[in-house]
């Protein structure tokens, strides 16, 4: 299976004329009978070898960090990133594999945040909490600067959320360091960051608004690291998971989903959907629970929000061209509503 990116790299690289490429994407959005643009595809497996690569990859990143804590406990995190960054240099600069790379990814911008944390806590773990916050925004700069080295080498699109996160905890390092009470104002703060990674994505996705490009992919990634982000933590300030939920709090929760719905539909992004998911469950259920539908409060919530979703999944296109309507120029600037990929 190729990407937009492979179509678009063969194109860069002179070996397909764009026009035989513009040509293929109106062939395949001929034949699924769906907007090219609003298919929302992402890189993830090249083929089932990207599966047997990433298997043989955990079982040794997993080995070198037990050596490494053997010897001390830093040289676990040490020994994973630097395995991470060599296993990069085929896998993914060589082989250019999918899954491998994402894992690798991770695996090295993890593991050089599990140093410096490995560091911190065989110094001394009983540290102030302001200074433990000053050095948690280190942390976190040291491990964002690592991503975008990272990105300068490797180019795989999920670096750029992976540095994003590690940015929004240098922000809150340094918010909770300046003002220690903050910490228990956590959940306001990740909003914010948040909302801040999801304007970042959107200025990825608005950069290439027919998906044809890398560009397309960081955005996909951007979104899928910002959207729980913002719904973990409006839904957490509402008490969703409290012991009690009221029909009025199960109002706002449904409320808040479709306007969860509205924005994926602008921007056609479902990522938000799936992360606000969780708690839309939970509040039909509540509610349905206390209504006395024990024994059938799940399944008559499942089948509700189930039948709810295979519905804007069905009509997503026509949907989407709804929303666009209502939003004037700025609908000029989000993904197209179309029905081939322009010539």
């Amino acid at each position: 299976m190729y990407s937009e990116s492979d179509i678009d790299g063969a194109v860069a690289a002179g070996v397909m004329p764009r026009e035989i490429a513009t040509a293929f994407r109106n062939h395949i959005a001929g034949m699924r009978m769906t907007p090219a643009v609003d298919e929302e595809h992402f890189r993830l497996l090249t083929g089932f070898n990207d599966i047997f690569v990433t298997i043989a990859i955990g079982l040794l990143l997993a080995a070198v960090a037990q050596l490494g804590d053997w010897i001390m406990e830093p040289f676990a995190g040490a020994f994973v990133a630097i395995t991470a960054w060599g296993l990069a240099e085929y896998f993914t600069r060589t082989r250019r594999m999918a899954l491998p790379s994402i894992v690798l990814l991770l695996a090295f911008v993890g593991g050089v945040a599990a140093t410096m944390i490995g560091v911190l806590v065989h110094a001394d773990p009983n540290l102030p909490d302001r200074v433990n916050a000053l050095i948690g925004a280190g942390i976190a700069l040291v491990t964002a600067g690592a991503a975008w080295l990272h990105w300068r080498r490797f180019i795989v699109p999920i670096t750029v959320a992976a540095g994003a996160v590690a940015l929004v905890g240098l922000a809150i390092g340094l918010a909770i360091a300046a003002v220690p009470t903050i910490k228990n104002s956590l959940y306001p703060l990740l909003l914010i960051g948040g909302l801040a990674m999801f304007a970042l994505a959107m200025r990825w996705d608005m950069s290439d608004r027919d998906r044809e490009t890398r560009r397309a992919d960081v955005a996909f990634w951007l979104h899928l690291a910002a959207a729980p982000m913002i719904a973990h933590p409006i839904f957490q300030m509402l008490g969703v998971f409290g012991p009690n939920v009221s029909i009025g709090t199960a109002a706002i929760v449904l409320a808040l989903y479709l306007a969860f719905a509205f924005v994926a539909l602008a921007v056609d992004r479902r990522a938000l959907l799936v992360s606000g998911l969780i708690y839309v469950l939970y509040a039909m259920w509540a509610v349905i629970h206390g209504a006395g539908a024990v024994d059938l409060g799940w399944a008559l919530t499942a089948l509700v929000i189930g039948a709810a979703l295979l519905t804007l999944s069905a009509f997503w296109h026509p949907m989407r061209r709804a929303v666009i309507g209502t939003l004037g120029n700025l609908g000029n600037r989000l993904p197209p509503v179309q029905t081939m990929v322009p010539a």
